[in-house]
């Protein structure tokens, strides 16, 4: 094990994938000549070459269509949004052309190609950078949605989504680049899609949580561990596929659940957990399920409003001490 900041994790598994693969390229803005807006690029347009690592003008649109069009010609795109705010302006390559190639050609063309980039708010932002955007891509069929909280699982699902050969949304976080943690250097380290990872055991109350969300509830379990009750954590690390079999293993086992999520609540991925959950384990639940989530409104500019806005640590100890009945 190494220990490497997230933005390092995904830059090794970048080049470890371009180092296995001569089909597979890099592109978006800034990604060559600066080494990326974050540094996840950091040194890679030295190693591989500006045919491989390849800046591109201020057209999301343009830029995604070509690396669909270079997906169906044989090539393995990595196209990468400086935040996937951005991604609408490519909205029509995204969702349209991306998920439904491979089905429309009746299988005679495959679609090899990660969408990747920074995804939810970051600070002040305000409201058109701040945008979760894994529900929306959720609902569309075909396209693959990732997710991940930790640098280790950073590398290794970005190398299986390299490696798919549909389309996958792989959302990171801004504010998670610098995270520190302990990252796999097995030999051709890879996680499955479609994986949870129980992130901490107990038997009180179950958390679902992904993304920045996640530390959000690793802090809450920290504290209701003071009160006296033990949470499970769950991190789901795919949005779509779902492992529900996971969560709902977790429920069967504590009779209780609460989903943290940052997106909006209405047609949110907490939305899509709850009715799965109450679906299959309803004679399971002592309680309600209940969610956190970021309030139905734009996300605000002001640092104290922007506070208020984001799903946190002492609202979810709230929630599980109510579905707990321990307030």
């Amino acid at each position: 094990m190494a220990t490497l900041q997230f933005r390092e994790a995904l830059r090794a598994a970048m080049t470890e994938e371009m180092e296995r693969d001569d089909d597979i390229f890099l592109i978006g803005e800034e990604v060559a000549e600066y080494d990326g807006a974050y540094k996840v690029s950091k040194g890679m347009l030295d190693q591989f070459g500006p045919q491989r690592v390849i800046d591109t003008p201020i057209s999301e649109l343009g830029f995604a269509g070509l690396g669909v069009g270079a997906a169906m010609n044989g090539l393995r795109p990595i196209v990468e949004f400086m935040t996937f705010n951005f991604s609408y302006v490519g909205f029509d390559q995204v969702v349209n052309n991306a998920p439904n190639v491979r089905y429309m050609s009746g299988g005679q063309f495959e679609m090899p190609i990660v969408f990747r980039g920074p995804n939810g708010a970051a600070g002040q932002l305000a409201a058109t950078h701040s945008n979760s955007t894994e529900a929306l891509y959720s609902n569309f069929p075909g396209l693959k949605v990732v997710s991940p909280s930790i640098p280790d699982d950073g590398k290794g699902l970005l190398k299986t989504a390299i490696r798919e050969d549909d389309p996958v949304i792989f959302l990171e976080s801004e504010l998670m680049y610098g995270l520190k943690d302990e990252v796999s250097e097995e030999a051709d380290y890879t996680i499955p899609l479609g994986s949870a990872r129980v992130a901490r055991e107990g038997s009180d109350v179950t958390i679902v949580a992904h993304s920045k969300s996640h530390h959000v509830a690793m802090d809450a379990a920290e504290q209701l561990a003071e009160k006296g009750y033990e949470a499970e954590v769950i991190d789901p690390r795919t949005i779509k596929p779902l492992d529900i079999d996971a969560i709902v293993e977790s429920v069967v086992k504590t009779n209780r659940l609460v989903v943290i999520d940052e997106s909006n609540p209405f047609a949110s991925v907490a939305s899509e957990i709850t009715h799965r959950v109450q679906d299959r384990a309803f004679d399971y639940l002592d309680a309600p399920i209940l969610r956190v989530t970021a309030p139905d409104v734009p996300a605000p500019y002001a640092p104290n409003l922007m506070d208020a806005y984001m799903p946190g640590a002492d609202e979810t100890v709230d929630k599980c001490l109510r579905v707990l009945y321990a307030e």
